[in-house]
């Protein structure tokens, strides 16, 4: 059966330079597309975006091979777009879809590590004996009291 990803596309960050439009994916699941849009959908209609973070409206509506979500904020207006996509690879974790025990399909071995053409790696030099405490707390050397706290020329 194909596997599916949810996937919603939004800006992260504050401010007009330091936003990055970026994928998250939602989920995955097992099943037709149709199946695959019916559960991107019930997504869609509850997400809760980081921009704006108080809405005034929402608007969903239905777009190509999945939706697009437009919200009106205080002072501008953000999108979110929602589609789904077949998965094809994934060299991570192995799927495991709601509600299973177990994985799908294994995920193949990762390819050994070749061997350090350098041979070992030389021991770390300590600048300060083993087993040797700090002196003291990191704040041992700050008065309890500022010097100039209570002076009467600083009126």
């Amino acid at each position: 059966m194909t596997v599916w990803g949810l996937i919603v596309e939004q800006n992260h960050g504050l401010g007009g330079k330091h936003r990055v439009w970026s994928p998250e994916v939602l989920g995955q699941m097992e099943g037709t597309r149709d199946e695959a849009l019916a559960v991107l959908r019930a997504r869609a209609e509850v997400f809760r975006p980081m921009h704006p973070g108080s809405p005034r409206r929402r608007v969903l509506y239905r777009h190509g091979d999945g939706f697009l979500l437009v919200l009106t904020g205080v002072w501008q207006d953000f999108h979110c777009r929602f589609s789904v996509a077949e998965l094809l690879s994934d060299s991570g974790t192995e799927y495991v879809p709601d509600g299973a025990s177990g994985p799908v399909a294994a995920a193949p071995e990762p390819p050994p590590e070749p061997a350090r053409p350098y041979g070992p790696r030389a021991p770390a030099v300590r600048s300060e004996p083993v087993g040797s405490a700090p002196s003291g707390p990191w704040d041992a050397d700050v008065p309890e009291v500022p010097s100039w706290l209570g002076r009467e020329d600083l009126g």
